[in-house]
């Protein structure tokens, strides 16, 4: 019997945009060689995360740099013998950059790209699995914030480590994890850093600050030596406070910590892998959506 086929992976995102006297509107994208319009998506490339191809196809499709929201159900469909599979995503273009589309065309994939009022994307839209991802969009399109937290790589062992607990570094994996996780944390548009001051943690998110050009914060309240329940609680709802100022967060951390972050935001029984991000999709302080991802 043969084995089961993969699904055919892909990733897109529905980006809105408001327009001060005409409200809202959506992307679309018009391919001329099955003569429909849809949102931005496309198959991932080989080893690639689905976020990270859920911000590169809508800049290829596009022209327009984006940031990835609140996760949306997948879409799952035949194309010809195998399943397609696509992830989706709420998408707004990144802050500081222009939003403006007009007579960009990728050629032989995409000849016209739109930015649609949502009345008349409903008409617009050719295929009903669309239309059905376009109506979840609407219900969670308000503007929402990443704090993401992430669990170190993977490090020497305590037993074959001579120096320091503080010091412990990541292994060879780890340092890996921390080069895939860069293009990760870049999909949510993470522009501010705090990590634990022990060398694991840091070393986890230094291949993304050096990528993007932040410094990379540190506190004893994220270490597994100086984290304390009601301070580190009280950081972690800081963070979150001022997250519409800051920008989208990452705090990197250790396992017997992250039940102290995750209480702080309200959420139980939450565990992350070495490696792992949790991605608190946050809206005035209160969470409406939570996503894990693991490096690849």
């Amino acid at each position: 019997m043969a084995a089961p086929t993969r699904d055919i992976e892909a990733a897109g995102a529905v980006v809105f945009r408001r327009v001060k006297g005409e409200g809202r509107e959506v992307l679309l994208v018009h391919r001329p060689k099955y003569d429909d319009w849809s949102f931005p998506k496309g198959k991932l490339d080989r080893g690639e995360h689905v976020t990270t191809a859920a911000v590169r196809e809508v800049e290829e499709e596009t022209g327009l740099t984006i940031r990835l929201g609140r996760p949306l159900r997948s879409q799952r469909y035949r194309v010809g013998r195998r399943w397609k599979r696509v992830h989706y995503w709420v998408g707004r273009v990144r802050d500081g950059r222009a939003d403006d589309v007009d007579g960009y065309a990728r050629p032989g994939e995409i000849d016209r790209v739109r930015w649609v009022r949502i009345a008349d994307a409903t008409r617009m839209l050719t295929y009903p699995h669309d239309r059905a991802t376009l109506r979840e969009a609407i219900a969670v399109r308000k503007a929402t914030y990443p704090l993401v937290v992430l669990r170190h790589g993977e490090a020497r062992s305590r037993d074959t480590w001579r120096g320091p607990e503080p010091e412990r570094p990541l292994l060879a994996s780890g340092r890996r994890q921390a080069e895939q996780l860069a293009p990760v944390l870049d999909a949510y548009g993470v522009d501010h850093l705090v990590s634990s001051t022990s060398a694991r943690c840091r070393q986890t998110l230094e291949p993304y600050a050096g990528a993007i050009g932040v410094p990379l914060e540190s506190t004893t309240l994220l270490s597994e030596e100086g984290a304390e329940a009601d301070r580190t609680a009280a950081l972690v709802l800081e963070l979150a406070r001022d997250l519409p100022a800051s920008g989208p967060l990452v705090v990197c951390s250790h396992r017997p910590v992250l039940p102290m972050i995750f209480a702080a935001l309200g959420i139980r029984k939450l565990s992350l892998e070495k490696g792992e991000l949790a991605v608190v999709h946050v809206r005035k302080g209160r969470v409406v959506a939570i996503e894990r991802h693991l490096p690849r």
